[in-house]
Parts: C-alpha cells; sequence; structure tokens
C-alpha cells in the first residue's frame, strides 16, 4: 500500500510569488538607499581631498587623507562664531514656533471656531508659498525698522514662515484625539487652559516633537534669508559660513565639504537619536486633517 501523501503545489506557487514580490521590493529599497547615502558617502570621502584630488577622483577613496582640510574649514568658516548663532536662532526658532502653534492649533481644533477650517486651509496655502515671493518689501520694512543684522529681527522672520507648517501638524494631530478624553475633562470642572496643559499637551508631545525637529532642521539649513537680512560677518550662521569658501577662479570643494560635514554633523546626530519620535509624530499627525 502507498501511504506517500501528496501535498497541493498551492502554497509552493504561493511562497515563491511571495518571494519574488518581496525581490521586487528590496531591489527597490536597495536602489532608493543607493540614491539617498550616494551624495553623502561623496561628501564625507570629498572632505578629505585636495581640489586636484576630486577633479580627478571624485567618487574614489583619497590617495593622502588631509584631515587638516577639517582645521582650515573651520578657521575659515569661523564656526566658533556661526554655531552658536545657529543654536540662538533655532532654539529661540523652536521655542516661540511651538508655543504660537500650539495654542492655535488647539484653538483650531478644539475650541470649535468658526471658520475653523477655513483657517486650518489658510495655514495650508501658506506653506505651499514661498517666502521669497514677499522677501523684497519685507526687507526694505525690516531697513525701515532699524532691524537688519539684529538676532530678533531675524527670529521674527522664522517665526513667521515656519509657524503655519507648526499649526498645521499639531492641528491634525490634536484632531486625531478622541473627543471623549476632552467631555470627560470638562465633565470635572477643567477649563480650556487646563484641558490644553494637562490633557492635549501630554497627548499630542510627538507632534510637538516631530514639528520642533522640523522647523530646528530648516531654520539650521536656511541660506537666502539669514544672508540677506543678517550680512554682518560676526552674525554669521553654519549655512552663510559656506560662502567663505567662494574665491574668484572657483570653490575650495575640499574645504567646502570638510564644512558640510561640519554643519551636517549635529543635525545628523539629533535625527540617530530621535527618529523613531520624529517618524512616529510625524506619520499620526497626517492620519487625520
Amino acid at each position: 500500500m502507498n501511504l506517500a501523501v501528496r501535498w497541493p503545489s498551492a502554497p509552493v506557487t504561493l511562497a515563491s510569488s511571495w518571494n519574488l514580490s518581496s525581490l521586487k521590493n528590496y531591489a527597490v529599497l536597495v536602489v532608493l538607499v543607493f540614491f539617498a547615502l550616494a551624495p553623502l558617502y561623496a561628501l564625507v570621502v570629498n572632505s578629505f581631498k585636495s581640489r586636484v584630488q576630486i577633479a580627478f577622483s571624485p567618487f574614489g577613496l583619497p590617495r593622502r587623507w588631509l584631515f587638516s582640510n577639517f582645521n582650515i574649514a573651520w578657521e575659515r568658516g569661523d564656526f566658533a562664531t556661526s554655531l552658536p548663532n545657529s543654536i540662538v536662532l533655532a532654539t529661540a526658532t523652536i521655542v516661540l514656533v511651538l508655543l504660537f502653534a500650539g495654542l492655535a492649533a488647539f484653538a483650531l481644533a478644539r475650541l470649535r471656531l468658526p471658520g475653523a477650517n477655513y483657517l486650518a486651509f489658510y495655514f495650508l496655502v501658506a506653506i505651499a508659498v514661498p517666502p521669497q515671493f514677499y522677501m523684497v518689501p519685507l526687507f526694505f520694512l525690516w531697513r525701515s525698522l532699524g532691524m537688519l543684522n539684529t538676532f530678533h529681527g531675524m527670529i521674527i522672520i522664522y517665526v513667521a514662515i515656519y509657524s503655519p507648517f507648526a499649526i498645521y501638524l499639531l492641528r491634525s494631530y490634536m484632531v486625531s484625539i478622541p473627543e471623549e478624553f476632552v467631555d470627560a475633562a470638562r465633565i470635572d470642572g477643567a477649563g480650556n487652559w487646563q484641558v490644553f496643559r494637562r490633557l492635549i499637551l501630554p497627548l499630542s508631545w510627538p507632534g510637538f516633537l516631530t514639528a520642533g525637529l522640523v522647523v530646528g532642521l530648516s531654520v539650521w539649513n536656511e541660506f537666502l534669508f539669514a544672508q540677506t537680512f543678517m550680512p554682518r560677518p560676526e552674525l554669521n550662521t553654519v549655512a552663510t559660513s559656506l560662502a567663505a569658501f567662494q574665491q574668484r577662479g572657483g570653490r575650495q570643494w575640499g574645504l567646502t565639504n570638510a564644512a558640510s560635514v561640519i554643519m551636517i554633523t549635529p543635525v545628523i546626530v539629533l535625527f540617530l537619536v530621535l527618529q523613531r519620535r520624529f517618524i512616529h509624530g510625524l506619520t499620526q499627525g497626517g492620519l487625520k486633517a
């Protein structure tokens, strides 16, 4: 008697199709990772090269590692001054944006204001409008007010530019909080401020973290407004410090790459430490608008 059991062939076909689908997904991911990491690799490798080495081999390893590029870039870019300047601008902007945006988002999400949806749409449109459109009249206004070459004038501009994004993101996050929580707090006698401080704020802190990171990175990397409204050398930021490596005959790419590595290192470290919270807050905030 033949007791051999013949298993159906469907699971094998299903597994093979699953493997094929997974292979395609991994292939796409590998391509995306390559395009994401290749510029970073070229930046780091070229930061240890001379101008001649970069011209002959822009993607190869250096024949002679020039660690002195970082010392020269630090001194010529005056990062001892520009780094504290950027930290002050980024910190002050983050604090003010989160303060104003948190209160505005709470009002739009929970106070049932008339026209709240239209205001949220207005902030969405404000995100899409390039700030360069109103840069020229703003420059003349700031000059007449004596706010050029001042930190507080630059902070006001940054707060105005990045607040619409923070308001829209935080409102989307607060809307996703169950209404029952707010109703229970109001039944217990909590006012609007108590609801915001004791309920909405603790539940929305991933959204605040995400908004703060995005705003901080944007201020850290911003060049045009900082160069236009604070042109004095002692007020340079890390982004405007890169202009120090431009020469009449061209750019010193080895020093520029070294300065860029100095500029992005704090950003990469901060993102790696907070990446899980950042992604969680960004995705949660986009669930409901």
